[in-house]
């Protein structure tokens, strides 16, 4: 019988044996992985040194390998991650870039296209983006362009707003400031968080403000240091809550709750003109969280540019 007009060579082999990747790219497996998938994928030093050198190639074109490196690492430790997921991964643009649209345009694109390059298509990509107004207007072009954001390094009700009219998937309002979890003595306990923390009066009319006026953006609170907090916000009724991995196994070792332990504020209306902190505040939190963000990712890239120095010392 003669194939098809339309079967490829490649698809009549398949037909005939299995076929597996040699090649440590990609691309070319998610590329000839539709309607069927390889079987092993092999590998030797000499394709090990060529997906390097593609690599290494791209990055000096764009002329900053260490982020590049940083950009791949990021998208490498989500796809290990992937598997246990039904939505999205995340990954956030660079805070050197927060107050420029383009420049956060071009990066949202860019880690894309890597989880692209992983497998990872666009429709389970969500790009974490600061709440600037620069940052928001990319926000909205990104959105425009099918790519899924979240503005982060939120912590007013006016931002959330300007989120949710940029189109943002997701806004994350900020329980605690970010520096809380590097200077734990900056922390303050309460007694009753969902009462008396400033931020819940923030986060409960971000939900409800989203409510009334139909918005689809949805609610994501983060940055907590206790299990307690996350009953609070819980009481708060956002869509979305994400939780760092020590609280996680905090709150796996704890006993369910009643009910009545997640009952909403007596009295939600009342503590809506209090959500809206002075733009001072605001700024302060915001400008302070970049700061953090922008440290950590020059420790990140100093740890690569490290890493490479060393090797290249061992190479001679």
């Amino acid at each position: 019988m003669s194939p098809s007009p339309t079967t490829s060579l490649l698809a009549q082999i398949r037909g005939l044996l299995t076929i597996d990747v040699d090649s440590m790219d990609p691309a070319f497996a998610a590329r000839y992985s539709t309607p069927l998938k390889f079987c092993d994928m092999t590998s030797n030093q000499a394709l090990v040194h060529a997906q390097a050198d593609l690599v290494s190639k791209d990055s000096e074109e764009s002329g900053d390998f260490e982020q590049d490196v940083v950009d791949l690492l990021t998208v490498l430790l989500a796809k290990e991650v992937y598997p246990h997921l039904t939505g999205n991964v995340h990954a956030q643009t660079s805070p050197s870039a927060a107050h420029d649209t383009q420049k956060t345009v071009d990066h949202a694109r860019k880690l894309v296209s890597r989880f692209g390059e992983q497998g990872i298509p666009k429709n389970r990509v969500c790009i974490k983006i600061p709440a600037t107004p620069e940052s928001l207007l990319a926000c909205r072009e990104l959105q425009n362009e099918g790519i899924q954001t979240l503005a982060t390094c939120l912590f007013s009700l006016p931002q959330a707003v300007a989120a949710s009219q940029a189109g943002c998937v997701y806004v994350a309002p900020y329980f605690n400031e970010l520096r809380v979890h590097f200077e734990p003595g900056l922390w303050k306990e309460y007694a009753d968080p969902k009462t008396e923390h400033p931020m819940s009066a923030v986060i409960l009319s971000i939900v409800h403000t989203f409510r009334e006026i139909g918005s689809k953006t949805l609610v994501m609170p983060a940055r907590f240091v206790s299990s307690l907090f996350v009953i609070a916000l819980t009481s708060l009724t956002p869509n979305h809550i994400t939780i760092g991995g020590p609280i996680l196994d905090a709150l796996a070792a704890l006993p369910a709750l009643s009910l009545d332990s997640f009952a909403p504020p007596a009295a939600a209306t009342a503590v809506f003109p209090h959500a809206i902190a002075s733009d001072r505040e605001v700024t302060r939190k915001l400008v302070d969280a970049l700061d953090i963000f922008g440290k950590k990712e020059m420790e990140t890239r100093e740890l690569v540019g490290a890493f490479v120095c060393r090797r290249l010392a061992d190479d001679k």
